[in-house]
């Protein structure tokens, strides 16, 4: 059986990225609609560098902005100074599959589920700008500005070459599986695999570089946003009662000035 998840709540806000897709206008005389990716009145995922993870529980606020304060650096050590530690299991049996078929609109009990939308178009509104969307449709995303937390970069994103933005798992799937994923029921896997608090849309070649490593083996190449990432990963970790590796935990810890 899976753990309790309190995931529903995110429900209700998620209903700012669908709020979006209403208020758009057709661009007249063009095959595109366009349109931010930022709810209105929260923070530019680009211009503001997005939002701290402190602010963010949920993950349903855009991007990922560096945490820098004293405060909050306690703050997150001591978010992270609650996660259980343990050896990393076995990868035997683990198939992506097992998490559900990748960006599934139906994994209920997380943020944006059965909105008409794929969870991989879902992230790419909602850390997108200048977001242009496919004739006809509110949905389908075909070029975006992205800012890339992981490299501090921004990316002018076009469909017809997808993999430039790929969408990380900040605890990778295999990484979950190993730490006690394995036994918990279908549907608590197909929600981690879409639970927006577990996904960010970055640079293809950074996420490929990642692969399932925890934060003791891979960090974002960008110092400024480590902590940040480190809260994140511990977050999802956090409500999903899954624990980490004992290196990871320190490595996590280490980033937010422990």
């Amino acid at each position: 059986m899976g753990p309790t998840i309190r995931a529903a709540r995110g429900r209700a806000t998620g209903c700012v990225v669908l709020i979006l897709g209403a208020v758009l206008t057709g661009c007249t005389g063009s095959d595109i609609s366009s349109g931010s990716g930022s709810p209105a009145g929260g923070p530019s995922a680009s211009g503001g560098h997005g939002t701290s993870p402190l602010a963010d529980p949920d993950g349903t606020k855009p991007g990922l902005a560096a945490i820098s304060s004293e405060k909050d650096r306690a703050m997150a050590r001591g978010l992270i100074s609650k996660l259980s530690t343990k050896g990393r299991g076995p990868k035997t049996g683990y198939e992506r599959d097992k998490f559900g078929y990748a960006w599934m609109d139906t994994a209920d009990g997380v943020p944006l589920a059965r909105n008409g939308c794929d969870t991989r178009n879902d992230l790419l509104k909602r850390d997108g700008q200048k977001v242009r969307f496919r004739a006809g449709s509110d949905c389908v995303v075909v070029s975006m500005s992205l800012y890339d937390p992981y490299t501090g970069k921004d990316i002018a994103w076009k469909k017809a070459k997808a993999t430039e933005v790929q969408i990380d798992h900040v605890v990778p799937l295999s990484y979950a599986w190993q730490m006690g994923a394995a036994r918990w029921d279908k549907q608590t896997r197909q929600r981690l695999a879409n639970d927006v608090l577990n996904l960010l849309p970055v640079s293809g070649s950074t996420n490929s570089a990642k692969g399932d490593s925890g934060p003791a083996s891979w960090l974002p190449p960008s110092k400024t946003i480590r902590c940040s990432y480190s809260v994140r990963f511990a977050q999802v970790a956090l409500k999903y009662e899954l624990p980490v590796t004992a290196p990871d935990k320190t490595m996590m810890l280490k980033q937010c000035g422990a």
